[in-house]
């Protein structure tokens, strides 16, 4: 007699759901290849805001892959988001991209 077996390793939280991975739907038919894509969305303007609420919004649109930058100069990094300011992002607001593309937020020290 032959059995098949799945091996799934991970960390799970109490109470949290576990959904599948391999792009098959939880029936074991495969999702059609445009819902595993990311999403294309328009970037929000970030210019001006406090670098964390920046950060909060830019997560709450459904970006992720965010990456931080010293606009100073200085090559500093940016320990406590709240204390930064931020004067540029790439790619530009208004930008339609992928939810999966890196969003860079370029961000000096309200002390600067």
């Amino acid at each position: 007699m032959r059995g098949t077996i799945a091996l799934v390793t991970g960390v799970v939280a109490a109470g949290a759901v576990v959904s599948v991975a391999s792009g098959a739907s939880t029936d074991g038919a495969p999702k059609p290849v445009s819902a595993m894509a990311a999403a294309t969305k328009r970037v929000p303007n970030e210019v001006g805001k406090n670098h964390q609420a920046a950060q909060d919004d830019l997560q709450a649109h459904g970006f992720y892959n965010l990456r931080e930058k010293d606009c100073s100069g200085r090559d500093r990094l940016l320990l406590w988001d709240r204390n930064w300011k931020v004067v540029r992002q790439s790619p530009k607001a208004g930008r339609r991209v992928s939810t999966s593309h890196a969003i860079t937020l370029c961000s000096v020290k309200y002390s600067d």
